[in-house]
């Protein structure tokens, strides 16, 4: 058995998540476990229901979730509840993954490494109920909003509304901007939930300073410095190896831009992405999501950054 504690690497989705996931599995001996709170995830890998997204975790409605996240923490697999949800052959290849990697991680004592954006609001009760270490991701709000213009991914605040707990707790100042965005205005939505998130994390950090937190630009700029400072801090093995996937997924060789046939791919060319918000974004976008973001934003960018 892997006595480290788990690790949780969380933050907006699309701030790099994936990318700081996947780099620190290149550790041999961590198991890499995606988004068991995504409301669309595997019941294999996680067997409670997951209703919204960013979903809420605390002490109050924790015996929802915490037995089935001790089975994937002790990596038990539960093939039948998978095999009832099989609809397509991609289903079908996703359980061979994900018992794989339970089957492995089980026999080899791996430590697991859960990568997982929506859980930022429940990090405080990953770290004290699961003893996970945590890992924040961000990235600059510009960025952010150009990556979901790109996609075309919005987003729809009645899943954080419809969370009592979690809006007494983080959100009910943004009551009322989260009930006046249109339902197409996706800047305003990109904006809105980049500080509602970063701001939990801000004062989240205050209170817990051993929480880790990276700006993906940092890493970006410097994957090999950066990501070896995480491993250290977070008691992972260094090796040629890990440097050489790093520099594989960062290299100036990868695409500048990333498919958006392949929105979870982590090779890219890292420096050359920096600026790609500055190109998907007009100046009246970029005036308007400093504007609605910089109460938060200031604490992480400069003024040089925008």
């Amino acid at each position: 058995m892997n006595n480290a504690p788990p690790i949780l690497v969380t933050g907006a989705h699309r701030s790099g998540t994936t990318w700081v996931g996947k780099m620190l599995a290149a550790d041999a001996d961590t198991a890499y476990i995606s988004e068991p709170l995504n409301v669309l995830h595997r019941p294999g890998v996680f067997r409670a229901p997951v209703k919204y997204w960013y979903t809420f975790i605390n002490h109050e409605n924790a015996p929802e979730y915490l037995s089935a996240f001790r089975d994937l923490l002790n990596f038990q697999y539960h093939p039948w509840l998978e095999i009832k949800s099989i609809r397509s052959g991609k289903d079908f290849l996703r359980m061979g993954r994900d018992f794989h990697t339970f089957f492995i991680g089980s026999m080899h004592g791996q430590r697991a490494l859960l990568k997982d954006p929506f859980a930022v609001f429940s990090a405080v009760w990953f770290a004290q109920t699961l003893n996970c270490e945590i890992v924040f991701t961000i990235r600059h709000p510009a960025a952010f909003a150009s990556s979901l213009k790109l996609l075309n991914w919005h987003f729809d605040f009645r899943d954080l509304l419809n969370q009592p707990m979690l809006m007494r707790d983080h959100l009910e100042a943004d009551r009322a901007d989260m009930g006046s965005i249109q339902a197409d205005d996706m800047i305003g939505q990109s904006a809105l939930l980049w500080r509602m998130i970063y701001r939990s994390v801000h004062s989240t950090i205050s209170l817990f300073p051993r929480f880790n937190i990276v700006r993906h630009e940092d890493l970006s700029l410097d994957p090999v410095t950066g990501y070896k400072s995480l491993y250290e801090s977070l008691g992972l093995t260094f090796t040629e190896k890990v440097e050489d996937i790093i520099l594989n997924s960062s290299s100036s060789e990868n695409p500048r831009e990333r498919s958006q046939k392949r929105v979870h791919s982590v090779k890219l060319d890292s420096r050359a992405n920096l600026a790609n918000w500055k190109k998907r974004l007009t100046s009246e976008e970029i005036a308007r999501i400093r504007k609605m973001t910089e109460s938060v934003s200031h604490l992480f960018y400069s003024d040089n950054e925008w």
